[in-house]
């Protein structure tokens, strides 16, 4: 694992790790450590939904893969407490087709964080922003963008992003301003399925021509009323 990048996550390449991983309550531990700061497995208990005999076992299994360590005793020092290794982690499924195993547990590790954060925008409309102040409330919210670009482009969208967010991300708490609070940034990027844009463009397009011939026949038909009526009036258009 290296923890090389701008924003000082770890990046899991080992398939065990991402495997390690890849479960709710073990999800929730590290959420809750990166958020709150180091806790022991009863106080970490209530909030990942499991016992505290449960979650210790968790964190012993996450230990072993470097993701979560020991951390300075608290009061009381019979209570093992445990703090996250680095901020975040990031992983990516591997190129090689002949790495079945590594693309299997990239992809189930992918799979459960997308449903552990599926009902977050929801539990946030309904819990969060009705107590929210103005000030936060303005630039909160959801952005659906839809781009048209190749992988090369998307990939430099995304190292911009990362350049926007790394100055807040790693700076240390002494220097945040008043009134600073946990922002949850969450970023969907997902791509089309290879056919889908120009099938969708077909669709649009045939959808434009049936309007059209449509309208061709409105306005014939329109025309035919027009001149039964001039008929019915002693009229005759041309």
């Amino acid at each position: 694992m290296d923890s090389s990048n701008r924003m000082g996550d770890i990046e899991i390449t080992d398939p065990q790790a991402m495997r390690a991983l890849a479960h709710p309550v073990r999800l929730a531990i590290l959420d809750h450590l990166r958020r709150d700061g180091p806790a022991t497995a009863t106080e970490l208990a209530p909030d990942v939904g499991a016992t505290p005999s449960v979650t210790s076992w968790h964190l012993r299994h996450l230990a072993s893969f470097g993701l979560v360590r020991d951390a300075e005793p608290g009061p009381d020092r019979r209570q093992r407490r445990w703090e996250a290794v680095a901020r975040g982690f990031r992983f990516e499924e591997p190129q090689d087709p002949a790495d079945v195993e590594g693309r299997s547990a990239a992809r189930e590790l992918s799979r459960q964080m997308f449903l552990r954060h599926a009902d977050a925008p929801a539990r946030w409309v309904d819990e969060v922003e009705p107590v929210l102040d103005p000030a936060w409330r303005g630039p909160a919210g959801l952005a659906d963008t839809r781009v048209t670009v190749s992988a090369e482009e998307l990939a430099a969208i995304q190292d911009g992003i990362e350049r926007i967010l790394a100055p807040y991300v790693t700076r240390d708490p002494a220097d945040r301003p008043a009134g600073s609070r946990g922002v949850r940034l969450m970023r969907y990027v997902l791509p089309e399925a290879a056919g889908e844009q120009s099938q969708a463009e077909a669709d649009r397009q045939v959808d434009h021509g049936e309007v059209r011939q449509a309208d061709r026949r409105t306005q014939g038909a329109d025309r035919r009323e027009e001149r039964q009526a001039d008929r019915r009036a002693g009229r005759r258009k041309p």
